[in-house]
């Protein structure tokens, strides 16, 4: 790999990093004001933002939380006001291009549950916002509840279509400076799972699917810029579908070819064939200002923690009662919760912190959400969404961070750092941020030869042999689309219960955190790939797919490091650079090293990965986000004569009592590092009693 220049690194990306805080309208770079008119009048001070708390229903909730008692759920909708020629607003993309109301501004409506004690006299002070995954709601946490939280949950992407137990958020359309139809290049992938005559909807891919889509600016599909093709394996040469085949249209039996003309449906001659997927390019139409997302939460939260009542004098239901806030995101949405320091909001409009804490779980990358046509649940996989917009914000914390394959500088907490308004930042990690989601380059630089030194104020925690549907009763693989049995490793929910008290204790009182828990390459429990020590498991084959990680290029307008911007090269063009992509090693069994081992993997029954293939014939792909299990035979007989290298559960614990032993013992190490709490680890080591592995 060719070392790039980091004397012309850094002169190149602090250009970049310091246009990134301009303007929001047309380009990828800042503006300029125009100098006023020597016979302006003096400005009209224009008035403050708005806000608008409306309750539509309060109810109890049922049952009751330990000394706390019971909780009741309220239901609203939150309207706030961004100004466009505010500072803090300025990155927002196309924010100038948005309708304003009467105040001046731009206007947001965003969904809320608010979950908080019926007697507030005994919340603790804390406020947490869980960030939802496309919309679902998220419930309050029971043992946090136990412990006074007020719980918030509420709406921060704009696609998310209306519908029961959805939060949504609506955000206005960006229109060109005379009020014309704002139009950009646009890519789906669609993806059949069954052969069919039907109609597939955008905006398709494996993740985003369910979400509105941007409507075609023309049904013509035979205008440039359209362009629908085919292909098995992200690396197969693309097959093209004649312009004449298909149609932006929606079919059925009984409206086959050309069916019914319709703006956010594609239409086939032939069937759709599952084994192949589909790229569709195509002119959209009316970009959504996503990017408001990031200012609803920044206001919404400031306004809960510190604010008595509304603009129209509606009293906030926690007002005076918050004492510190902490913010959760899982998936998606702690790659939003990354995203939303990293672009300044973690600063209010009073130029005070917003969250106290952030924990982003599962999180490797960052959310796209602050483009134009910003696809937010956008994911990144081996075959599908390989290229896809969500992968190349920064991925180094570090204000002083040097990406070498893309020539920048300045890391997630850069802005923040700037302004004194980081929090302290939990990180969680799966193995499938390894293996699927490239996640090294968070502890690596970018060639992947050196550890990074981490910021005094986060920590990284891997949660060793896991995959990232966290705590997942382990599955046949038939029934995930899987090679193998899905993994197994349920023992991971505890430890992230007790990273999120530590978080808490680290916001509230000051205590220090356990250090970070992470694979190194100081230590050899990082490698490349093809230099894991995976044991000849009877049935298992370790390949070493990894997705691979590229530098692309999407065009002058786009911004990557941020997210921000226009796109115009769409599919982007490989510019030749490649991340690094390194994996955990693994010891004798197959499990991780490094990490945090819970009881699953401390005192494990069988081998968890945080990989596993696709049972697709002909494709060559990862299982999507599932991991793998490989239990170990139960006595040295059973494993007599199979080849298995591992242990049997006899050889290991020589009976129930041994293993229990074992497992008491490992759960008592766990308390003492504060990744268990003792009540997790008293009904860990019932449960093992109750349940017997060995007679």
């Amino acid at each position: 790999m060719k070392r790039w220049s980091l004397l012309a690194a850094a002169v190149a990306s602090a250009a970049l990093f310091l246009s990134a805080c301009g303007g929001s309208g047309g380009g990828g770079g800042g503006f300029v004001l125009p100098p006023p008119a020597a016979t302006a009048p003096p400005p009209v001070a224009a008035e403050a933002p708005k806000f608008k708390l409306a309750i539509s229903k309060t109810e109890d909730v049922a049952g009751t939380f330990g000394s706390i008692g019971s909780y009741e759920k309220i239901t609203g909708t939150f309207t706030g006001e961004v100004d466009p020629k505010d500072a803090h607003n300025a990155i927002i993309q196309d924010l100038s291009l948005a309708p304003l109301n009467a105040n001046g501004k731009v206007e947001y409506s965003a969904d809320f549950v608010l979950f908080k004690p019926k007697d507030m006299g005994k919340a603790n002070g804390v406020l947490r916002y869980d960030a939802p995954n496309r919309g679902n709601i998220v419930n309050l946490d029971p043992y946090f509840a136990s412990r006074g939280y007020v719980f918030l949950t509420a709406a921060w992407q704009g696609d998310v279509p209306a519908a029961a137990g959805k939060l949504t958020l609506q955000v206005p359309v960006a229109r060109n400076a005379d009020g014309s139809t704002i139009t950009g290049t646009y890519r789906a992938e669609l993806l059949p799972t069954a052969a069919t005559n039907d109609s597939l909807p955008l905006p398709g891919g494996p993740f985003n699917a369910a979400m509105q889509a941007y409507a075609t600016a023309s049904l013509d599909n035979t205008r440039p810029g359209y362009v629908l093709t085919r292909r098995v394996n992200e690396a197969d040469a693309r097959q093209l579908i004649p312009a004449s085949d298909w149609k932006f249209a929606k079919c059925s039996a009984a409206a086959p070819f050309p069916g019914t003309p319709d703006e956010t449906n594609v239409c086939l001659r032939d069937k759709w064939d599952p084994a192949y997927m589909y790229e569709l390019v195509y002119v959209a139409k009316d970009p959504k200002v996503m990017g408001l997302g990031l200012a609803a939460v920044r206001d919404m939260i400031a306004f809960f923690h510190r604010e008595t009542s509304d603009a129209a004098g509606t009293a906030n239901p926690v007002a005076a009662a918050i004492r510190n806030t902490i913010a959760s995101g899982v998936s998606q949405c702690g790659n939003f919760m990354k995203t939303f320091v990293h672009l300044g909001f973690n600063q209010d409009l009073a130029g005070r912190k917003v969250f106290d804490g952030v924990f982003a779980q599962i999180a490797a990358r960052q959310t796209n959400i602050n483009m134009r046509f910003a696809i937010p649940g956008g994911g990144g996989g081996v075959r599908t969404d390989h290229t896809a917009f969500g992968q190349a914000g920064t991925r180094g914390l570090s204000k002083d961070y040097v990406d070498d394959v893309a020539q920048r500088r300045g890391g997630i907490l850069s802005r923040c750092e700037a302004s004194g308004t980081c929090p302290k930042l939990f990180i969680g990690f799966s193995g499938t941020e390894f293996y699927v989601l490239q996640g090294s380059p968070l502890l690596t630089d970018a060639w992947g030869t050196a550890d990074l030194v981490q910021p005094d104020n986060a920590r990284i925690y891997y949660y060793a042999s896991t995959h990232h549907l966290l705590g997942l009763p382990s599955l046949s693989g038939a029934s995930a689309g899987a090679l193998y049995a899905t993994n197994a490793n349920a023992g991971v929910v505890p430890v992230v219960r007790a990273l999120h008290q530590n978080l808490e204790d680290w916001v509230v009182k000051g205590t220090t955190p356990p250090d970070s828990q992470v694979p190194k390459l100081a230590d050899a429990t990082l490698v490349r790939p093809q230099q894991l020590k995976f044991p000849a498991i009877p049935g298992a084959n370790y390949t070493g797919l990894v997705n691979t990680y590229s530098l692309l290029d999407w065009g002058p307008n786009y911004r990557p490091q941020d997210e921000s911007g226009i796109a115009t090269q769409v599919p982007p063009a490989y510019l030749g650079r490649d991340y690094a992509v390194l994996v955990p090693q693994v010891d004798a069994d197959g499990n991780d090293i490094a990490g945090i081992r819970s009881l699953d993997v401390a005192v494990p029954v069988g081998t968890n990965t945080g990989w596993n293939y696709t049972s697709k014939p002909g494709t060559i792909d990862l299982a999507g986000l599932f991991g793998a299990y490989f239990p170990f035979a139960k006595t040295a007989a059973e494993r007599s004569g199979s080849g298995d290298p591992r242990p049997s559960l006899q050889e290991r614990y020589t009976d129930q009592a041994g293993y229990v032993g074992a497992l008491t013992a490992a759960a008592d190490d766990l308390v003492a590092r504060r990744f268990l709490l003792r009540a997790d680890a008293d009904a860990a080591i019932a449960n093992a009693a109750a349940n017997p592995v060995l007679p």
